[in-house]
């Protein structure tokens, strides 16, 4: 599998796979990606910056130009990919467009885009709230004008949620300062009702607009893949790099995460060439 990271001025992909601060190589093949474990390639305009810090200030034709280079110029692997991955900002920009001109174009063996061409298709990220999902459904209908499929919509961060014994507890004093009584609360909690500990607290973040992401899915008849809570422990394996389902097989967002991998894989499978033969 490979993961092209297309947010040229705002890459991070390379930090929640655990790779930043790698290089990639020039062949006489072409670029050789990242690899964050054996069966997983990443390419990213991070590797080529000199500093992480640095910002990337391009206009839209040298930007396109460079998103023409990771797709036609990097050796992802000899057998060729199951799935390319491609993260993309928020929006319906330059990068977008060029994207799915070039891949469409690919697919059809020529320089320019087929409308006959298609790609699996993509997936829609959205908080519940109107002020996101008034940008998704152009993103949507960027997809029916470009003729891309969308896979499904993802409700991320719908809630808050954690188990009690990750909370903090607060207090405040006479002068109003917050004060924390988180470790007398859980002592209490333990010696009284443990059970409570492990149990999962919710909170809306981002109250819902109307039926939310789920309605939108209805209103564009796209699937509605899944809500993913705003789970702490998601944040930390981004930014040390782990793998969440298997860091933290149990906690709250492990479930959705799950069932969207499992759906996307049903809906774009891997043929078995070997099985056919």
């Amino acid at each position: 599998m490979g993961v092209l990271d297309v947010d040229i001025c705002g890459p991070s992909v390379a930090r929640m796979l655990g790779c930043s601060g790698r290089t990639v190589h020039k062949s006489g093949s072409g670029w050789m990606p990242v690899y964050a474990n054996p069966n997983l390639s990443v390419m990213s305009i991070s590797f080529l910056l000199g500093d992480e810090d640095a910002a990337v200030v391009w206009r839209g034709p040298r930007k396109n130009g460079l998103i023409k280079q990771f797709l036609t110029d990097t050796c992802w692997d000899e057998e060729g990919l199951d799935y390319l991955l491609i993260d993309t900002p928020p929006g319906t920009s330059d990068e977008h467009i060029s994207t799915v001109q070039y891949l469409q174009g690919a697919l059809s063996g020529r320089s320019d885009a087929d409308d006959g061409a298609e790609l699996g298709g993509a997936i829609m990220v959205t908080t519940p709230e109107e002020v996101a999902m008034m940008d998704v459904r152009k993103e949507l209908n960027f997809c029916v004008k470009t003729k891309l499929p969308v896979l499904g919509i993802v409700e991320n961060m719908s809630r808050f949620q954690t188990t009690v014994q990750n909370l903090s507890f607060l207090l405040q004093d006479a002068n109003g300062r917050e004060v924390d009584n988180t470790e007398n609360v859980i002592a209490t909690l333990r010696e009284k009702c443990p059970e409570i500990l492990t149990m999962f607290a919710s909170a809306n973040v981002f109250p819902p607009t109307g039926n939310g992401p789920r309605g939108m899915a209805a209103q564009f008849q796209v699937p509605y893949l899944a809500a993913v809570p705003l789970d702490p422990n998601l944040l930390k394996s981004c930014e040390e790099g782990k793998c969440f389902v298997q860091a933290f097989p149990h906690s709250a967002a492990a479930s959705s995460m799950n069932s969207i991998a499992d759906q996307v894989l049903k809906a774009l499978p891997v043929e078995n060439h070997d099985m056919e033969e």
